[in-house]
Formats: C-alpha cells, structure tokens, sequence
C-alpha cells in the first residue's frame, strides 16, 4: 500500500515461523456457540457458519484461499498465494493476477480464471454486501492467457482497491451450484486450502483432515503454518462446559479475555505441575474498540449530545474494579495504543486543513489532544460526573418526571441493550446500574445466535456490545463500517447508523494517501471525528494477549507485529498429555445440539 514489502522476492520463510515444526498429530479447539452453515460467503449464517473454513482470525482459513496472503508481520503488505505473479500500474487502474499453473482444488481439479469470474459474480450476486462493495470498481474483468485474469477499474477505485480483490477467495465453479448458492448447506464444500472437511456433526463439531496432496506446501508463504493432521473444533452452549472441557483435556488451547478468569480459574491439578501452560503475549498493533453502540437510526439515539451524556455514564473505574480485578486499560481511540490514534495529541496542521471543511464535527478537547474518556471515583455513585451528564442531557430538553428522566416529547428515556453472551451481559448490567441513578432505563436482552444474526442484520436493535477490530492498514472496510453508503444495506457493518460527509471524506483521504505520513494524518483526523461523534460507549481492553495450552502444543518463539497466530503452532508430545478426547456427541448435555 506504501513503501516496499519487507521481504525480498526470493525469501524462504515468514520471518515469524519454525519452517521445521514437526507435521503430525490432532488439534483440538472448543468454541463457544453454534453452526448450521458451511458456505462462509453468503449472508445467511455469517455468524453461524463453522469456524475455520475461511477468513478465522484465530484458526486460520483451512478450506479456502486468496489470490495473495496478507502478512500479520506488516501493516500493508500481501505476498502471493494462488497468484504467481501480480502486475498493476502506479494509478492503480488495474490488476492483473497470473494464477500459479500448479494450484489444485482438493478434489484434484485447476484453480483456472474460470474460477475467479465464477467467484466473482457469486459474490457479487449473493455474497456479503462488504465482499460487493470491494469488486464494486472493477468494471472490466477478463481473462489474460491461460493462467491470468485481469481488473480494470473505474475512477472509484483507490490504491487498496487490488489488494482488497486479492484477499478474496477463490471458489471452484464445478463444485457449486448457481441456483442455490445463497443458501446455507452443511455439505462439505471444497476449496484449495490444506485441509478437507473429513466430518460435519451439526452444531457440534467440525473435523478438517490434512490434504496430503496440497498444491501449496512447499511454498515460502506457506512454510511453519497448518502443522496437524487433523483440526476438530467442538461447539458448547455454555462457555463454563467449555472451559471444563480444556480442564480435561478436551481441547489444547483456550483464548482467554477474561481477567477474573485468567486470575482465578486456573487452580485445577494440569495448571499447576505445569501440564497447562498460561502465556501473555504483547503485540504492536492497536487495540480493538469494545464499545456499546448506538442506532442512531433510532429516534432515541439521534441527537449527539445525548449519546456523549450517556457515553459518561459508563462508569469504567468501578467495573475495573470490582468485577475485573483492575486488569483493563479504557479506551478512547478507534486506534489507541499506535500512531494512528489520536488520543493526547493535539491536531497538526495538516489534520486541521483535512477538518477545516468540516467545522463543528471534531470536539475542541478532541482536537487539542486533552479529551479522554469520563473517569469516576470508582465509587459507583459519583457525583461529579452524574451532575455534568445531566448538565448535558438539560441542554438537550431532558427533565426529571418523578424519578424518570423525560425528554423533550415528554416520554421517560428508555431503550433495550441486545447481548448474545454471559460476559455481555455482566458488562451491560454494570452500565445498567449507573443509568438507572439518572432515571434512564436500560433493559438487558439475552438473545441466541441465530436471532441475534437475524436482529443485527436488519438493525433492528436500540443498543448492541461490538468490538471494531483495529489495525495499522484501515482502509475501504471503514466505508462499510462508517461510511454513508453502508448505512442502509441489510447486514452491512454500520451498525451505528453513521452518516457524516466528514467520516466519508476521510475514509477517501485514507485509501488515497501515497505516503505513511499522508496516510497517518488522515487516518488521526478520521479517529477524531468519530470520537466526536460519540457513536459508541467506550469499554476497555487488556494490554495484552492471554492464552492458555497443554504443554505438548508449541509455538515459535518470535510473535509477529499482530500477535500469535494459532495456525503456526505445532504439536509436540511431551509424555504428558491429557486423557484421551472424548467425541463430541458423546460430551456433556451443554454442549449445542443436546
């Protein structure tokens, strides 16, 4: 995107892997949740589809491929995959990708550009809108020869534009069908990825088998990634039986977020001779933005200065304490933690002159560098900050009506926050219990997955917990975030609703930039608006990663720019693993489906 890969052409290994980690034995992974879908494309089921088909940021994508591997070691880079070779043009008018004549699908047939076109209008047809929305500016798509396959842009094209095709998927055309292609399936689909789903018990359990015939695995992208023979994932309804399900052995890495948990959980007998290993690991990309969301489609929710008179009233210091052991930072930037944030820096000069067009969208303490989130006394009751909220919500028409809070149309401010887990719901009730001393009432909905995925895709809430993954690249997935265009598409990713000329004419200035300094003004001048515009409730987020594994799985010893990455970890029989696994569908009755 800027500057020059980090690599040379000719390099032998991602500088973050153990080329020589041993190729054997099973991982098994356990997951909180459900699925009842195998085509991770399509609409229907994105959040019910079975983890690590495609696109898993922990497991890696196992069945399909992109025509390029973004490197979690660089913020901008991608290095070829299923192309060979790529060729583009300083304007970035086009891209042409030569496919790499020995790419197999896992049934034996070509990866061919017939492949690509193919992949194309599915996911143009009936594909997530994000997935419409990156082909969008390819107005010309053909094939080059007999291994190549070339786009040409229209004017709405930007710089990230190629690398966003190339991280697409390639379906194999002979083993889909077009007519029915929009709908869920559980029969295994095929991709050209180093495993083939072996078994599918639905809602319970997904098994991935190595392809012992995969094209890829002599390639330098490829080298110390996918060590196992088998990958099984097993599904739990409830995220206690999944833990005890690690306890014993069941699984051999658990993702630990919880602070409580990480702190007093691990007091079982393989915890404590050493069998389970638990390790913090410290990245330097920017921390995820956790966050209660506003709809600003609702009513309720469309006057700004009410969601930053509610966006104090989230008492962090209290919550810290008295339910996470103090073990969360608060955050306060979409990118905090790297140079893209904003957070207590005033705005350059260059940053003003992006803003200049836009006066009124970016707060004077978010501008001159002074803002940070609300602090409390950690009293649960602090007057302070209580007093200058209800300054605010004055200003904006509110009064008290008994013990309500009542807004200018006269009805008690109220609204619904939709959780889909425990852990969101202890968060909620704590945000809950502040409001309510104001006299706003917040109600706390537990929905399953399936009608949480049906409620978030038609906007149909007041109030949803999300976490925006951050990065050192963002770029065109922020228009489908933030940006205007997305604000009405069913199942897009602006869940806030947001529609601001200045949120679009900075995700522009992002994906156009020429240089990291161009590019990191942008991205700043971007991060102050949206703190402005209060569109979510700041949460928190832990200074590092957590994970816990039995000690016969290993990792490499250096953790790259964006932090662990499961798929180049490797087993490694130590003599003391754990009981042998039972199989899923003889595990306990908290596991999904019984």
């Amino acid at each position: 995107m800027q500057g020059n890969p980090a690599l040379p052409a000719d390099f032998k290994q991602l500088p973050f892997v153990n080329a020589q980690a041993p190729q054997t034995g099973t991982m098994r992974y356990c997951v909180f949740g459900n699925f009842d879908n195998l085509n991770p494309v399509i609409v229907r089921g994105a959040l019910t589809t079975a983890r690590g088909i495609w696109f898993d940021k922990e497991f890696g994508s196992l069945v399909f491929e992109p025509l390029m591997q973004r490197s979690p070691d660089e913020p901008f880079t991608m290095y070829g995959l299923l192309a060979k070779s790529i060729e583009t043009d300083d304007k970035r008018s086009f891209v042409e990708f030569q496919l790499d004549p020995n790419a197999t699908f896992s049934d034996g047939q070509p990866v061919t550009p017939d492949d690509v076109l193919f992949t194309v209008k599915m996911l143009r047809e009936h594909g997530r809108p994000l997935y419409a929305n990156w082909l969008r500016p390819a107005v010309k798509i053909e094939k080059v020869g007999e291994h190549g396959i070339r786009f040409t842009f229209d004017k709405t094209a930007d710089r990230e534009t190629p690398l966003l095709i190339a991280g697409l998927p390639v379906l194999p055309k002979h083993a889909f069908d077009e007519k029915t292609f929009e709908q869920t399936t559980l029969k295994p689909v095929i991709g050209s990825g180093p495993y083939v789903i072996a078994n599918v018990k639905p809602g319970q359990q997904i098994t991935y088998k190595k392809n012992p015939n995969y094209w890829g695995k002599d390639l330098p992208i490829r080298k110390g990634y996918f060590n196992y023979d088998t990958v099984i994932v097993d599904y739990y309804r409830d995220s206690n039986a999944q833990f005890e399900a690690f306890k014993k052995g069941n699984c051999y890495v658990y993702l630990e977020g919880d602070p409580n948990h990480w702190r007093t959980a691990y007091d079982f007998p393989a915890a404590k001779d050493g069998r389970v290993i638990k390790e913090s690991f410290h990245t330097g990309a920017p921390a995820n933005m956790l966050g209660f969301v506003f709809n600003t489609r609702r009513p309720i929710f469309a006057d700004k200065e009410v969601r930053k008179a509610l966006a104090m009233l989230f008492d962090f210091q209290w919550a810290n304490r008295n339910l996470y052991y103090g073990a969360y930072q608060r955050t306060g930037s979409f990118f905090q933690g790297s140079e893209l944030s904003a957070l207590g820096r005033p705005a350059s000069e260059a940053e003003k002159k992006l803003l200049a067009p836009y006066p009124g969208d970016v707060d004077p303490d978010v501008m001159d560098g002074t803002y940070k989130p609300a602090v409390s006394d950690g009293s649960g009751f602090d007057r302070k900050v209580l007093r200058a909220a209800l300054q605010i919500f004055e200003k904006a028409g509110y009064t008290f009506k008994g013990s309500q809070l009542v807004g200018p149309n006269g009805a008690a401010l109220s609204f619904e926050v939709l959780v889909q887990s425990p852990s969101q719901e202890k968060m909620a009730l704590a945000y809950q219990r502040t409001l309510a001393r104001l006299g706003i009432q917040m109600n706390v909905r537990l929905v399953d997955d399936s009608q949480y995925q049906a409620r978030k895709d038609a906007f149909d809430y007041d109030m949803i917990i999300n976490a925006y993954s951050a990065s050192l690249s963002p770029g065109a997935e922020q228009f489908y975030r933030w940006g205007s265009r997305a604000k009405d598409i069913h199942g897009s990713f602006n869940y806030a609703g947001a529609s601001d000329p200045a949120i679009d004419a900075l995700i522009d200035k992002i994906v156009t930039a020429r240089s990291r300094e161009d590019f990191v003004t942008a991205v700043r001048a971007y991060d102050r608006v949206l703190i402005s515009g209060y569109y979510v409730v700041p949460l928190f987020h832990l200074p590092e990663q957590r994970l816990a594994r039995w000690s016969f799985i290993k990792h490499p010893e250096k953790t790259p720019l964006y932090g662990y990455q499961l798929p180049t970890f490797w087993r490694q029989d130590d003599g003391r693993t754990p009981p042998p696994a039972q199989d899923a569908s003889a595990t306990s009755d908290s596991k999904a489906g019984n």
